[in-house]
């Protein structure tokens, strides 16, 4: 029997809560930028006592994201794929955040849309900042980005509006929303589904960067605000990614699924002051 492939792409803290959730019986495919966290993370996994296979990727190059969808499809069938690589605000400047979170998940939508098997299913990690810039673009804004093919997608007035500016995240994260669910159709027609999570803001190491920058304030505000009045968890996206992954979500595709612990519905619904 060919072995069914988990593909895991960032292996940061939320990509390790999903590796860890959903390796079990399955060849698990880790990449990253970063080549020494990929065999730290490996070599974990590997003493649980899983079979684990490394290649290190740039998403934001369609020839490294192509030789990895490749990969992928010569280890087995690729039934489970998981988008968790991007850059925030603290992390890299704003060229650099459109290149990994707007171009490279574009890219890894197209790229892993070709090969993924058969009854398979793939969760893009977007953000609770894509839900506020929403509110920021028109009609035809939002269907550019959802529509325009990758590689020129950098290259659109409203993505070099931003270019030089923290905006460029909400942006891309908005973009990812859009793009899963335009791609539900290319999935859709290789009988596969495709969906994305949206997180509020979670203790990983990047969620902590954050904290200590210039957003941090806002972002305890917003915990504060919230139903859960609590950060949460990378466990608590692996849940998440787990039942979009599985089978009791098989009428579910082309969807975002907000795992904010309230925060977004407590900020947008504030009355005003």
């Amino acid at each position: 029997m060919e072995p069914q492939v988990l593909v895991v792409i960032g292996v940061g803290g939320m990509g390790q809560a999903i590796a860890r959730r959903q390796s079990a019986g399955r060849t698990v495919l880790l990449a990253d930028f970063n080549e020494e966290l990929l065999g730290t993370v490996a070599d974990t996994l590997r003493g649980d006592g899983h079979t684990v296979l490394t290649r290190p990727v740039d998403v934001s190059s369609r020839s490294s994201v192509a030789a990895l969808a490749d990969a992928a499809a010569g280890a087995g069938s690729v039934t489970q794929v998981v988008h968790t690589a991007g850059l925030s605000p603290v992390m890299a400047p704003p060229a650099a955040i459109l290149g990994v979170d707007l171009l490279g998940t574009a890219l890894v939508l197209e790229e892993f849309g070709r090969v993924v098997a058969p009854g398979g299913a793939g969760v893009v990690i977007a953000s609770l900042a894509g839900h506020f810039a929403a509110g920021t673009l028109d009609a035809a804004q939002e269907g550019a980005l959802a529509h325009t093919p990758s590689d020129a997608l950098p290259a659109l007035p409203v993505a070099t509006a931003v270019a030089t500016s923290d905006e460029g995240y909400g942006l891309s994260k908005r973009a990812n929303q859009l793009r899963v669910q335009a791609a539900s159709v290319t999935w859709g027609r290789r009988g596969a589904r495709i969906n994305s999570i949206s997180p509020g803001v979670i203790a990983t190491p990047m969620g902590h960067q954050e904290l200590k920058g210039d957003s941090g304030p806002r972002m305890r505000a917003m915990v504060e605000a919230s139903a859960a009045k609590r950060m949460g968890t990378p466990e608590d996206i692996a849940d998440a990614a787990a039942f979009l992954l599985g089978p009791t979500a098989s009428f579910i595709t082309g969807t975002d699924l907000l795992v904010d612990g309230g925060a977004f519905g407590a900020v947008h619904t504030a009355p005003a002051e």
